[in-house]
């Protein structure tokens, strides 16, 4: 190899002058958010395709189960509200479900979850799911390692055993990095309407990052399976998460538009003698804004 030829492939090999380094590796360039007036249009006409997946599902009898996983901070909740803000809760239902009673932590260990799961015509959400035993309970030593072994083995199997009774089953592992994910901890905390979703369970994940990062992948070796793979979606930008989340969610089920047909209102039969009470008879709410 000549000189020139050695300068120049030492040229390529070297970051750009936009990358920056830290901890010993590059660091992607900063990525242009989107502007507030597109992600709300954009929000906005999704929701809309989600009310029409939601009556799909409804007419045509589906089932379906989308499970939210990830790490603490990384923005299920706030994909979840935007998903389910304008869809029926008895037809799109969120399951988040608490720590296991003593008497849940003698079942089989899937037991739990599946009364929560839909019948025809129904989506429900989980926000965090079976996947609790391959994570936190994994991270935190809340089960032994034969109970996390039998997860491993068993877990695939009941997923494929949920799809072949016709369940569409649909995961998404949320990615948030540790720099991100520590400002969202340091906000919740300075802000009081947010201070409650900081628990103590959150407080000493930030102590295992590396722990629930290798949790993370022996779980993604094991359950990231053909019949329901796992989706990642990037959400170190919340509004991008969103719409990417969401936008891929509706491409994953074919569904038609089966909006009504204009409603026309009937007109309103005459009170035909009707006489309202006096209004001294109820206790009404006081007025204190105008």
């Amino acid at each position: 190899m000549s000189k020139n030829d050695k300068q120049k492939t030492d040229t390529e090999n070297k970051p750009k002058a936009t990358d920056s380094f830290q901890n010993g590796s590059i660091k992607s360039p900063k990525v242009k958010k989107i502007k507030n007036s597109i992600y709300e249009q954009e929000l906005f006409r999704m929701q809309l395709e989600l009310v029409k997946l939601h009556e799909w599902i409804k007419q045509k009898g589906l089932k379906v189960v989308v499970v939210f996983e990830g790490r603490d901070a990384a923005g299920k909740g706030g994909v979840i509200k935007r998903i389910t803000q304008h869809l029926n809760s008895r037809i799109c239902r969120v399951v988040a479900l608490p720590a296991p009673t003593e008497r849940e932590t003698t079942q089989w260990y899937f037991q739990r979850y599946v009364p929560h799961l839909p019948a025809a015509g129904e989506m429900v959400l989980l926000d965090r799911s079976w996947y609790n035993r391959a994570g936190v309970e994994r991270v935190m030593g809340f089960c032994t390692d034969d109970e996390y072994s039998e997860f491993l083995r068993s877990c695939p199997e009941f997923e494929r055993m949920l799809v072949r009774s016709g369940i569409i089953l649909i995961k998404y592992w949320f990615s948030v990095s540790d720099e991100e994910q520590e400002k969202r901890f340091q906000s919740r905390l300075e802000e009081p309407h947010k201070r409650w979703k900081l628990s103590p369970m959150d407080l000493e994940s930030r102590s295992r990052w590396i722990e629930y990062s290798k949790a993370k992948d022996r779980m993604f070796a094991h359950t990231d399976i053909k019949q329901a793979p796992w989706y990642v979606v990037k959400s170190d930008i919340k509004k991008h998460a969103r719409l990417n989340c969401i936008a891929h969610l509706l491409s994953m089920i074919p569904y038609e538009d089966l909006t009504p047909e204009p409603i026309e209102l009937p007109s309103r039969k005459d009170s035909a003698g009707y006489v309202r009470p006096p209004f001294t008879d109820q206790t009404f709410v006081p007025d204190k804004y105008p």
